[in-house]
């Protein structure tokens, strides 16, 4: 007994000595960007970085590049800081460390500090992503795309931010965010579309609560419709329509349902597209016999699907999608 206790305090007062060294460090580094030593500072970090690696501390890397990025970020260091961003995500690789949602705050708040257009930006988000993929969704944990989401949509990049909505669990986010979008760019007689699209995705990649609660909300929040059906918004009604018979399951009630609003659905022509790949997944349609899928649909499916926010919003402008006003 006397032996482990002699060796937990050995251990402590180790650990203990860790993060003084550390602190020292980053205080050393601290001074050194506040006197403006930038370039030396980041060389230093980055030597750092690798020494900790070396010895598989990927905690004690981890954080001190998290935190050293925040700092070039606020003196406008903008590349420094980018390349401290990278490589906390290669000390989430190279740790196999578990997908925690602490981790992906981190990452989502140093995506929040970059400048919006950089190439950094893209190339730091997408690695974030494949990295997430550990976790839950082959596309990226769903919580990281809700957090992503909301930056975003703070930046008013609209169309981005619905991208990673449809991929996050957050259908009230989405639907708050749709609602400022028809109002801050779409007309008034497309009300109603902002959240058809939505809707109808959502079920395209199997997620019916999400469906649920994103038309349930805008209907709800947005100040040019009636809170309750039945809509003054043909359209409207056959989402609601739609919603309950996914619930249902007969395939008579879809089959009718699409019959009798087939001049709502004209509106726009991937509308009909979805609604073919929600008879298969929800009522029990078979695939057309063209193979998989082609054409507009298969194209969305792809970027749906992860090939990435600019195909999505490029394919929707290119075949002349209201929704997509960039």
């Amino acid at each position: 007994v006397a032996h482990s206790v002699c060796a937990t305090a050995k251990t402590n007062y180790g650990n203990a000595r860790n993060r003084g060294g550390t602190q020292r460090v980053e205080g050393k580094l601290r001074a050194s960007v506040e006197k403006g030593d930038y370039y030396e500072a980041h060389q230093m970090y980055r030597t750092l970085f690798f020494r900790y690696i070396s010895q598989a501390k990927h905690t004690d890397a981890r954080e001190l590049m998290y935190n050293g990025a925040q700092l070039f970020f606020s003196y406008n260091q903008l590349n420094s800081a980018a390349d401290l961003s990278m490589l906390v995500l290669e000390s989430l690789e190279k740790s196999e460390a578990k997908v925690e949602d602490e981790d992906l705050e981190h990452l989502a708040k140093l995506f929040s500090l970059m400048d919006p257009n950089s190439p950094e930006r893209v190339a730091f988000v997408s690695r974030a992503l494949k990295w997430s993929t550990g976790g839950s969704g082959k596309l990226g944990a769903p919580k990281l795309h809700q957090l992503l989401a909301v930056t975003l949509w703070k930046e008013q990049n609209y169309s981005e931010s619905r991208y990673h909505f449809l991929h996050s669990s957050d259908g009230e986010g989405c639907a708050q965010m749709l609602v400022e979008y028809s109002a801050q760019r779409g007309f008034r007689s497309e009300v109603d579309m902002f959240v058809a699209q939505a809707v109808l995705q959502f079920l395209c990649l199997k997620n019916k609560n999400s469906a649920s609660v994103v038309f349930s909300t805008y209907t709800q929040k947005h100040p040019s419709i009636e809170k309750d059906p039945p809509f003054v918004q043909p359209l409207l009604n056959f989402i609601w329509f739609l919603l309950l018979a996914v619930d249902g399951g007969k395939l008579t009630v879809f089959t009718v349902l699409c019959e009798q609003y087939q001049p709502s659905l004209k509106r726009d022509p991937m509308y009909n597209e979805y609604l073919d790949r929600i008879g298969q997944l929800f009522f029990g349609v078979p695939p057309k016999q063209s193979s998989s899928y082609g054409g507009l649909l298969g194209n969305l499916l792809n970027s749906l699907m992860g090939s990435g926010e600019d195909e999505e919003g490029e394919e929707a402008q290119e075949h002349g999608s209201p929704i997509e006003l960039d």
